[in-house]
């Protein structure tokens, strides 16, 4: 029998087996930030075990509350800073150099196909797009993470999400996972790795895995992932080309991961994007989405374009071809925050932070603040938010507050509008 991509990669990687259906398997990188870490970090230096497996393969960053806001979050920066400088943990990203962990982290390499990675962040799983199994954990795993460099999972069982067609104009990845969402709901894949193929994907690029696989926790799932190929070498090989004599080598080697042909899944969805609309949706889970035009002319308060699912240049990009020439409208605010400070700089360079700045939008150094409420966007009791961020739980925001998850086109049609809009009606000017 076959094995799928996550069979592969657990077996590479299995220490122990304490039972038929918990494995313990080698980390190859420890992730941290800091809302999670300092409580994991305290735990051990109350323990008396303030140690690290191994310094570099732990990659740290202050992302969440950038520059902090109160002197509480700027004691959870601090923990994280001393802890990184007394453990010499080389890449630790602080005020300045950081950004958006889930778009830093590739930025630099970090991630490679067959890897096992571990954050205590659920969007972890958006590191599967580089064909590695990469999951958000709780608070004792982190920590035993960090102190022994293993982690205990299910044993891995995989579903296929086969996406065929004909991308249309308008629509992109973020409306795809919108809508495998809704057809699979909050718990369709729950314990499972939701494994994206088809010619769809094949022929996405790295932004645009990194969206579906981000959000593939929101139908349930242990992580997303997508299997490695000509596409992740490119993106890899600034970091990756003394290892191998030519790309295509590095291809042929990176299929060692691929799935089997013979793999067994517990289950598959087929899904035919040719007459696919962009999608949004309403309501307080991430599975009630609706076609755009059927919350057409929904009043909206606030732009978010950023985040870990959709900062990244090519997201910028997208909705800067909307809004160039174009305002805010009068009822609007815009905010835009670059998931990176090359993300940043590529959009100066490009000229994309001007259109931003000439159309009304406020835009912020990177921060994941805006996504869960914390700073940098967070909205009053009533307001609604037409965002490219991955949750619109209540509250996810703001206290009171509704999230209207959707693209970056759609999101900055909403900016030029005020309301929930179709983005294809501007794509032609």
């Amino acid at each position: 029998m076959g094995q799928t991509i996550a069979e592969k990669i657990i077996a590479a990687h299995l220490r122990d087996t304490p039972t038929p259906d918990n494995m313990v398997h080698d980390i190859d990188v420890v992730m941290c930030h800091e809302i999670t870490t300092p409580i994991a970090i305290v735990d051990l230096m109350d323990k008396g075990m303030d140690r690290v497996f191994d310094p570099n393969k732990i990659k740290a960053v202050i992302d969440h509350v950038t520059p902090p806001k109160d002197s509480k979050t700027a004691t959870q920066a601090k923990i994280m800073r001393d802890w990184a400088r007394r453990h010499k943990i080389k890449d630790f990203f602080d005020i300045g150099r950081n950004g958006v962990c889930h778009a830093l982290f590739p930025e630099k390499g970090f991630i490679r196909p067959g890897y096992t990675v571990i954050m205590g962040d659920s969007h972890t799983c958006t590191h599967g797009a580089f064909g590695a199994f990469a999951a958000g954990i709780g608070t004792t795993d982190l920590e035993v993470g960090i102190l022994k460099g293993v982690c205990a999972f299910r044993a891995p069982k995989s579903m296929k999400v086969e996406v065929t067609g004909e991308m249309p104009a308008g629509v992109s990845a973020k409306d795809i996972i919108l809508n495998i969402i809704k057809q699979l709901t909050v718990n369709g894949a729950t314990d499972l790795i939701m494994e994206f193929g088809g010619p769809v994907i094949e022929a996405m690029n790295m932004a645009s895995r990194m969206t579906l696989c981000n959000m593939s926790v929101e139908a349930g799932a242990t992580s997303g992932v997508c299997l490695p190929d000509k596409v992740t070498a490119e993106y890899l090989w600034p970091f990756i080309s003394s290892e191998y004599a030519s790309l295509d080598a590095a291809v042929e080697d990176f299929s060692k991961w691929h799935s089997d042909d013979d793999a067994v899944y517990e289950k598959t969805l087929h899904i035919d994007v040719s007459t696919l609309e962009p999608q949004v949706t309403y309501d307080y889970k991430p599975d009630k989405v609706k076609d755009i035009s059927e919350l057409a002319g929904t009043t909206i308060d606030q732009v978010y374009i950023g985040s870990c699912t959709n900062g990244r240049i090519e997201d910028i990009r997208a909705a800067a071809s909307i809004l160039k020439g174009k305002t805010v409208a009068d009822n609007v605010r815009g905010i835009l925050t670059p998931a990176t400070p090359d993300i940043y700089s590529q959009a100066l360079e490009e000229g994309l932070i001007k259109i931003f700045m000439d159309s009304g939008f406020c835009v912020l150094n990177p921060t994941c603040g805006a996504c869960l409420g914390m700073s940098s966007g967070v909205l009053a009791e009533g307001e609604s938010c037409a965002s490219t961020t991955n949750r619109n739980f209540n509250g996810r925001m703001g206290k009171g507050g509704m999230v209207h998850l959707m693209s970056p086109l759609s999101a900055a049609a909403a900016a030029v509008t005020g309301e929930i809009t179709d983005p294809r009606r501007f794509l032609n000017g």
